[in-house]
């Protein structure tokens, strides 16, 4: 690595207002999927840039868009309620699929009966556990996942009819908003309780036609809306409730409960241990917590969970007062749960499905002779990914940028035996990557297998996005019983999976298709709530292949000793690697811009659009705000008279929450902001510009996560040393294919985060429920 000397230029850190910035350093502002973050407010945010549990989480604001100012009983910016919009674009987006949500929600299959345990507990747990045995044995009203109707078993899949491939639908507004009567009534009465009325198009959209009498009714169901906290829903109750109005309110502790669950899932986890809800609970001001759960859990607004612990290694602490003998005589332990309804039925079905890939015979598609002959002509471990996949329907690969060769090689294999073979990648950036690594023939193996005569095989590097193909816009379509045209499924980065993307995967795949999921598990999880690829990697209930294709070069030495946990000098005689060292978030501003705009293309050749900029977060003063206003004012200066923003402008718009689309501005005009992403013509209405739309020089590590840029510049500054981790940092090197500068204001906390801090756990019932249905492999 080297250092690069200071070349001369103007600095233009200051020159463009980036707009209101939420308090806090660039540690306190990771983005959510929709684009804007999670505003730092004193409590310490982890390199992933989510609420690290739910007690950090509870200090958050649970959407994009920035924090309801303190101090007022119910102020919040313009802009908060983004990821209510957000979500119901998601839902349209996917409008195709409601059948297959419709087969979620109504369960796949009975579950086996609860657990005979718990008799041990004492206290709380007990308590709980009364509550939930209640439920489930109709003395309590339920929510409907306790008494829904045994589904029909799922019938084999014919042989597909094959459908013309379905051309992408063109770029339409959002969905239609709530009507306009409704919205003045939700106005009139957040102006009474003291709420900011710009939260009113959200908060109807929410809450329904009922909106009014529904706020009057439970003042706190304002705490549903994005960016609203508790304390801000506390002061608009006051207002309207007057005396009536207190802590111990039952209202109040269900949507605190609920809150903080949505909190937890912004963190990655799908359910919350009870003790631990509990005690977030009280440190909340709910005066009695485990009656605000039980409360919460009879209205049915979350499900409560008992899985069995392992007795070895089991933590005496995952139940409350649990079981302390090892005598077989003895109960087996459990820890008690609570999670949302939506994430719980999510992680059921996607258990569900892949249990059922992994437990089922693939289709026969060509002999076993032709499978060992095409993995014979593959090299090394790309051999032994395709005999996973020969008698297997559920496989997995790990490795890191290298390895894609090898699925590469699989692609190219199954065309050959005449499958219908498909890559999906989260987003355009891997998608697009992917696909000029299919169109590489030296990626296929040698010599091919005979294409079955009667089988229609893409034409042509069949790779789409995972949103396109699941709705329907990208891909082979859906066959006549609704599964995915498709006999092998190979999906990429596959640790950006969360459980309700995985659920509704697992459950288009037809009977008989093949699954791989691919993806260097050091990287950045999910946005999402879930770990889908590492719970599976755990649970070892499939095949797993590792690559042995180490990335080359000295970046790829870099990031493989980080991966180790290992932050070694390496050799860089092309200045492949160089550190640029700063003293403040000021100076680290001025030489990012010197980098990208003049010392990268001039030393490394590297044109200034092909190098992209990641810092720890949006916030700050070395933030994606305050680097994105400078590089835009030496890179592409106007006045932004559409929301900020001129033609030619760099953006990264985020159309849904866990997708992160780069492009640029064409143009605007009455319609909205006119961008091309990835290619395609994309109009933003006006009114969504500002939740959705982002300057893309600069970039976080979770947008950028997919993506691989000729050059990278990753801005460190002193006060994101707090926000530094191992997949943070490996996940941030890694994007750079050529070209890595770092600047570098840290000091000794980028060695101690490489060394010491590695991914936030997170809380899932994947594992648990995968493990009755599906046999563990030797």
């Amino acid at each position: 690595m080297s250092t690069e000397p200071e070349p001369a230029s103007e600095d233009t850190a200051d020159t463009v207002d980036a707009g209101p910035e939420t308090p806090g350093t660039a540690n306190g502002a990771e983005p959510d999927a929709a684009g804007g973050e999670v505003p730092a407010d004193g409590t310490e945010v982890p390199a992933d840039g989510r609420a690290p549990d739910a007690e950090a989480a509870a200090g958050e604001a649970g959407d994009a868009g920035d924090e309801m100012p303190a101090g007022q009983p119910g102020g919040a910016s313009a802009d908060g309620g983004g990821a209510a919009a957000q979500v119901s674009e998601a839902e349209a987006e996917l409008a195709a699929q409601r059948l297959v949500r419709e087969r979620i929600e109504r369960r796949k299959a009975e579950k086996q009966a609860p657990i005979d345990a718990g008799t041990k507990l004492s206290g709380t747990a007990a308590d709980l556990l009364a509550a939930v045995r209640a439920v489930e044995s109709g003395e309590k009203p339920a929510a409907t996942v306790f008494d829904d109707p045994e589904p029909v078993p799922r019938r084999p899949a014919p042989e597909p009819v094959r459908q013309p491939r379905p051309t992408p639908a063109e770029a339409t507004a959002g969905p239609t908003g709530p009507a306009p009567e409704t919205v003045q009534s939700v106005r009139r009465v957040l102006a009474e309780g003291g709420a900011p009325e710009t939260l009113a198009p959200q908060t109807a959209a929410l809450l329904g036609e009922g909106a009014e009498e529904a706020l009057r009714a439970d003042p706190w169901q304002l705490l549903r809306v994005g960016g609203v906290r508790p304390e801000q829903a506390d002061g608009f109750a006051r207002a309207l409730l007057g005396a009536a109005c207190g802590p111990d309110d039952e209202r109040r502790g269900r949507a605190v409960t609920v809150w903080l669950l949505e909190q937890a899932a912004l963190a990655g986890h799908t359910a919350l241990e009870l003790p631990r809800l509990t005690a977030t609970l009280a440190q909340r001001g709910v005066p009695d917590p485990d009656a605000a759960v039980q409360s919460t859990l009879a209205e049915g607004e979350a499900l409560a969970f008992q899985d069995a612990l392992e007795e070895t290694g089991a933590r005496q602490d995952d139940t409350a007062g649990g079981a302390e003998g090892t005598d077989e005589d003895e109960e087996r332990p459990v820890r008690v749960l609570v999670g949302l309804e939506r994430y719980a039925l999510a992680e059921e079905s996607l258990a569900d499905g892949l249990a059922r890939l992994a437990n089922s015979a693939p289709k026969q598609d060509g002999s076993a002779a032709d499978w060992e002959r095409a993995a014979a002509s593959a090299q090394g471990s790309a051999a032994d990914l395709i005999r996973a996949v020969a008698d297997h329907g559920l496989v997995l690969h790990t490795g890191g940028e290298a390895s894609l060769a090898e699925p590469a090689a699989l692609m190219h294999t199954a065309h050959a035996l005449g499958l219908r073979a498909w890559a999906a990648a989260p987003g355009p950036l891997g998608r697009d990557r992917f696909a000029a690594l299919l169109g590489d023939p030296s990626s296929a193996p040698q010599p091919p297998a005979p294409t079955a005569p009667d089988v229609s095989v893409p034409a042509g590097p069949a790779v789409v996005t995972l949103a396109g193909l699941l709705a329907g816009a990208e891909g082979p379509g859906r066959d006549a019983d609704g599964a995915l045209d498709l006999d092998l499924l190979v999906v990429l980065d596959a640790p950006q999976l969360d459980v309700e993307a995985g659920a509704l995967l697992a459950e288009s795949l037809p009977d008989g298709a093949r699954l791989v999921l691919a993806g260097d598990p050091a990287v950045l999880g999910s946005v999402g709530p879930g770990r889908v690829f590492a719970d599976l990697l755990a649970a070892r209930v499939c095949p797993q292949t590792a690559s042995r294709r180490p990335d080359p070069g000295p970046l790829g030495e870099l990031v493989s000793g980080i991966g180790i946990g290992e932050l070694g000098q390496v050799e860089a005689p092309g200045k492949e690697v160089v550190i640029v060292p700063v003293r403040d978030a000021g100076e680290a501003v001025h030489r990012t811009v010197q980098l990208v705009a003049d010392s990268v293309p001039r030393a490394i050749g590297v044109p200034t659009e092909e190098t992209q900029v990641i810092t720890p977060g949006h916030g700050g003063a070395a933030g994606t705000r305050a680097l994105n206003a400078a590089l835009k004012e030496r890179l592409n200066p106007g006045p932004g008279r559409f929301g900020g923003f001129d033609p030619g402008d760099r953006v990264a718009y985020s159309p849904v929450p866990g997708r992160t689309l780069p492009g640029r501005v064409v143009k605007a005009d009455a319609d909205g902001l006119h961008l091309s992403c990835a290619g395609e013509a994309v109009v933003v209405p006006k009114e969504r510009v500002e939740q959705s739309v982002r300057h893309g020089w600069a970039l976080t590590a979770h947008q950028a996560v997919g993506g691989r840029w000729p050059a990278v510049v990753v801005v460190l500054p002193g006060d994101a040393a707090q926000a530094l981790s191992r997949p943070w940092i490996y996940t941030a090197f890694g994007r750079a294919a050529r070209h890595l500068s770092v600047v570098h204001g840290v000091e000794q906390a980028l060695p101690r985060a490489v060394a010491e801090v590695p991914a936030k756990p997170r809380t899932t019932r994947l594992p648990v429920l995968l493990a009755p249905q599906v046999p563990v492999e030797g």
